[in-house]
């Protein structure tokens, strides 16, 4: 006789998870391409790098089949060498909810202070060190900037894209041309020719995303360009193993001496044993002026002055900035990589193009709809905010999620706030780089500044910058998906502190740490905000959460009621409780919450104070709208459900 017997249940199947999360409800039918030898899908992305992959990575998790998105390339495989390098604290907190930060928190160089150095009164140091400053300001779950190669954080998501997608990229495919042609399939009207390794291919989709880069061949196949200006610094930058005695090379650094200026990245370990640096360093002998134009205006212009530049003159820049220091490359193969740029900030005027309906069918993300200087540390972190903005909002369109995508005739107000949001961030992004960036090329501290500017206003505007540059401080305007209590309908949130933590509809919500009451867990709330596409309901109760007929307990029965008006696990509800009178017990409280919420139930005092740092009044509480993207959406009093209801229903179709 057996010691044990073993029942196979169905739901045993269901404990090996195979994807991060439940694809998202469909309430459209499930998207089957027509056998009429014409090849269609719903989304098409052009480009894989560090925009397109996030795209591609996130419909793919939200339940949309490789049948319903393609997404191509034309490098065989993943960066090699150069370009973006750094990760910053917002990015880092994203892909955490990706579940796909580890690799890089573990192998990246962490960041933590920023050391100025400029011109010393010394004429034998020639230069020294003035500052060192917290290289992340505003409040963080990651207090960093991580420095690591582009391709590799290409690699990790191209990997775990391969966990929801058995053909990945389709890579050495190029996009030849594209254009809309509602005539002949309404449903289907972008065209795209691609060149499939040598061979071209004509497919249709709903919906095609520009994320190939500066060069777009999608901007320039819709007959949109980048406006703005280039300024006339030519910089260049190499990556290398150094070897060196100044004092900071593991620390980020801007050198401005009498010889001109230069940043330091240090970057990561690399299978030697050794680490990686990045030197940033400005080319002597650009003109004066900057020239205005669009991409055809300064192409040339740039290409020429760029061509001048060599290593060698790269390299003997860098060793006359930092003396009497030396710094050079460690060995004959030391030198990884190495390029010339011309310092620019420009930005596309539209970021959808709409068919005859109004209805957004081309999008652009990252450097096809904005450019700028790397000094900032923001090109593939804002190039991937920009899929993380548009996934949730394209994947609500094409499921049927949203009111008006029932309506194929129809626009949807929800992918019309993509290009008002991001267009805004990047345009708020230009103006602060053309400030820094042109105050870092000038002579900073000396009676040489064009400007003026004195090495404490350097240090000033890093530090006033930071908020933005990290992403921590990124708000979105008004709009269909960030609702602001108007002078009627007063905000429960006391405060302006919105860097550290105050609630505010447009701003990401602050992590902080709460303590579970089921099981005592020591938890990061964004750990409760997994990017799955879903909507967050998160209520602050107040301090009468015992009385049965009390504000609490009336506002976590309603908000059990609101949830289910909308499509199944579309939303998912947080709730927090601040210091009562009394011990709490599931016996104590309003039924639902041990039914519906048990692993979602937390202390907010016992570790950090959510009540203070989220601006909450424990007597008044509030409930808060978190979107799949991690932003605030609209906060309403603890006993306002009506305008919660109205807000969600602005976005969401209702359960059929």
């Amino acid at each position: 006789m057996p010691l044990f017997t073993e029942q196979a249940f169905s739901w045993r199947d269901l404990r090996v998870h195979p994807s991060f999360a439940p694809p998202l409800p469909r309430l459209t039918p499930e998207f089957v391409p027509p056998e009429d030898g014409i090849e269609r899908y719903e989304v098409v992305i052009v480009g894989a790098g560090p925009a397109g992959l996030m795209l591609h990575l996130l419909l793919a998790r939200y339940g949309l089949s490789e049948k319903s998105v393609l997404c191509i390339d034309s490098k065989p495989g993943t960066l090699k060498s150069g370009q973006a390098d750094g990760i910053q604290p917002r990015t880092l907190e994203v892909l955490k909810t990706l579940g796909i930060s580890d690799e890089i928190e573990n192998e990246a160089c962490q960041m933590w202070e920023f050391a100025f150095w400029n011109v010393s009164d010394d004429p034998v140091k020639l230069i020294e060190r003035r500052s060192i400053v917290p290289e992340v300001i505003p409040p963080a779950r990651f207090p960093y900037e991580a420095t690591i190669h582009q391709g590799r954080v290409e690699r990790i998501m191209e990997t775990d894209l391969l966990r929801y997608s058995t053909r990945g990229v389709m890579r050495n495919t190029k996009l030849l041309s594209l254009w809309i042609d509602e005539h002949t399939d309404a449903e289907f009207p972008v065209i795209a020719v691609i060149e499939v390794n040598g061979v071209p291919r004509v497919i249709r989709t709903k919906h095609l995303v520009g994320a190939d880069g500066a060069h777009s061949v999608v901007r320039k196949s819709v007959r949109l360009s980048l406006e703005g200006q280039s300024l006339d610094y030519i910089w260049g930058v190499v990556d290398l193993v150094v070897d060196t005695n100044f004092p900071d090379i593991r620390r980020r650094c801007a050198v401005h001496s009498s010889a001109g200026s230069a940043m330091v990245i240090p970057r990561e370990r690399i299978n030697t044993g050794e680490y990686i640096t990045r030197i940033y360093v400005q080319v002597p002998g650009a003109v004066e002026s900057g020239s205005a134009g669009t991409d055809a205006d300064l192409k040339q212009e740039a290409k020429g002055k760029r061509s001048q530049v060599t290593l060698e003159g790269i390299l003997k820049q860098v060793g006359d900035v930092f003396k009497p220091y030396y710094i050079r490359p460690k060995r004959d193969d030391a030198i990884d990589w190495w390029a010339a740029y011309q310092i620019g900030q420009r930005v596309c005027p539209e970021f959808i193009v709409k068919d005859s309906s109004g209805l957004g069918r081309v999008f652009l993300v990252g450097d096809a709809c904005h450019t700028h200087s790397p000094k900032a540390g923001q090109g593939m972190n804002v190039s991937m905010m920009d899929s993380y903005n548009l996934a949730w909002k394209l994947a609500y369109h094409i499921n049927g999620l949203t009111p008006s995508s029932s309506d194929k005739k129809s626009s949807d107000a929800l992918l019309d706030t993509y290009h008002t949001e991001r267009h805004a961030n990047a345009q708020n992004l230009i103006d602060f780089d053309k400030k820094f960036s042109s105050s870092f090329s000038d002579k900073v501290g000396t009676t040489e500044s064009k400007s003026g500017i004195s090495h404490s206003d350097f240090v000033d505007l890093f530090s006033t910058g930071c908020g933005f540059t990290s992403g921590c401080g990124v708000e979105y305007v008004d709009n269909l998906a960030v609702d602001r209590p108007s002078i009627a309908r007063s905000s429960p949130i006391v405060g302006d502190d919105y860097i550290s933590g105050i609630l505010r509809s447009g701003r990401r919500l602050l992590n902080i740490k709460l303590k579970r009451f089921a099981d005592g867990w020591h938890r990061d709330i964004h750990d409760d905000l997994p990017s799955t596409g879903r909507f967050r309901l998160l209520s602050l109760l107040t301090n009468d959460l015992l009385d049965p007929n009390g504000v609490s307990a009336t506002a976590v029965n309603n908000a059990a009621t609101l949830v289910r008006q909308f499509p199944p696990s579309l939303i998912e509800q947080i709730i927090v409780y601040p210091r009562l009178p009394g011990e709490v017990t599931w016996e104590n409280i309003p039924k639902c919450v041990k039914e519906q919420n048990e692993m979602t139930f937390y202390n907010g005092y016992e570790l950090d104070d959510a009540y203070r740092i989220y601006g909450v009044d424990p007597a008044r509480g509030a409930v808060v709208v978190v979107r799949p993207d991690g932003y605030v959406g609209t906060i309403g009093k603890l006993d306002d459900i009506c305008s919660i209801s109205a807000y969600l229903s602005r976005i969401m179709s209702l359960a059929q």
